[in-house]
């Protein structure tokens, strides 16, 4: 018992040291009473990367402040879920909040730098959707799992041919998966359509054509909420971002909306998704399978490689870090430290990574 509580105390200790490095306070949108002034780099889309962001933003802007920097654009991130509609810059339209990454490449698509500089993705450019003025840049690795209610009916393994046949409705009582299993029927659920995190899934499960879902399925759930009433179910199964879970559980990134709830993440293939450390970090040996993922935040090209103030404001966030220290703050050293605690992996000289669809 004395060396579980030692365990624990350094997990929380490690913890609380990175939360430390990570300057800056995290707010989901910017902080009331603060709206975007034109100048400033502003996101919306993906629920899987909103925290991070948030956590990010809220870095990057203290170090301005700290260098007694007044000029420089600010950045901000809008969650996906909140009030209906937003209003991302000052003097601007409101409009319909994006919810997913699908839904906030679409935003920046058709809207301008006057409201949106940036989206989050969960999911990698798809060629032939994405328009090619896009550009994806890379900034930390996730993977997806599964999860399920702890103390549920679902059991701590399923292969990548239960969750096939589980999503593709061929099988739908987990006697089915396991005769030693109860006899109940699987409730297999998924996010919303515009979820980069659904679209990943789907394909990881399918492997060269992705998983069309079953009659079974239900979608439709806010991706990487625990506290879904649904969820709250012994039979409930549903993907999971392996890198939100371990911020959620792991260093208290939490609200009354994103959570994880009464659910636990779970092994596919015998491979456990985290390794709990301390410091609770993704397992190598699970991202290096079909399941990992890097995350992207998507810019449009044309400002990308500008020469103005906002392609240098937006390659001194987003893009690749210098030897010297200069260069993009997300994969700087402040940047790296506040991906682990919440708990996305580094991407080391990968970061900055920029793919554009074809």
């Amino acid at each position: 018992m004395r060396k579980t509580a030692a365990k624990l105390l350094a997990a929380a200790a490690i913890a609380t040291s990175v939360a430390t490095v990570a300057a800056g306070t995290a707010v989901a949108d910017p902080a009331a009473g603060v709206t975007p002034i034109a100048q400033d780099i502003v996101g919306v889309g993906s629920d899987t990367t909103q925290e991070v962001l948030n956590g990010l933003s809220g870095g990057y802007n203290a170090a301005l402040a700290a260098a007694g920097d007044t000029t420089s654009p600010r950045l901000y991130s809008f969650d996906a879920t909140g009030s209906a509609q937003i209003t991302s810059k000052a003097g601007t339209s409101p409009f319909d909040r994006p919810n997913g990454s699908g839904a906030g490449i679409k935003s920046l698509e058709t809207r301008t730098s006057t409201q949106v500089d940036f989206a989050r993705s969960s999911r990698g450019p798809a060629n032939g959707t994405d328009l090619t003025s896009d550009v994806f840049i890379a900034f930390a690795r996730d993977a997806v799992s599964w999860a399920a209610k702890a103390g549920g009916n679902a059991p701590a393994n399923l292969t990548t041919a239960n969750l096939k046949d589980i999503y593709t409705c061929a099988k739908t009582n987990w006697q089915q998966i396991n005769p030693a299993l109860p006899n109940a029927t699987i409730k297999p659920y998924l996010p919303q359509t515009a979820s980069g995190t659904r679209a990943f899934f789907l394909k990881a499960i399918g492997g060269a054509t992705a998983v069309t879902p079953g009659a079974c399925v239900v979608s439709g759930l806010q991706e990487n909420t625990g506290t879904e009433a649904a969820l709250n179910d012994n039979n409930a199964v549903v993907p999971y971002s392996v890198a939100h879970y371990i911020g959620q559980v792991y260093y208290g990134h939490t609200s009354t909306n994103d959570a994880a709830g009464p659910v636990t993440i779970r092994n596919v293939n015998g491979i456990a998704p985290v390794n709990v450390g301390p410091p609770a970090v993704i397992n190598p040996s699970f991202s290096s399978t079909p399941y990992g993922r890097n995350v992207y935040n998507v810019v449009r090209s044309s400002e990308w490689t500008a020469t103005d103030a906002h392609g240098v404001a937006l390659r001194k966030i987003f893009g690749t870090a210098n030897p010297d220290g200069t260069g993009g703050y997300i994969c700087g050293t402040a940047g790296a430290a506040i991906l682990t605690n919440y708990g996305f992996g580094s991407l080391g000289s990968a970061c900055g990574t920029e793919i554009s669809p074809v």
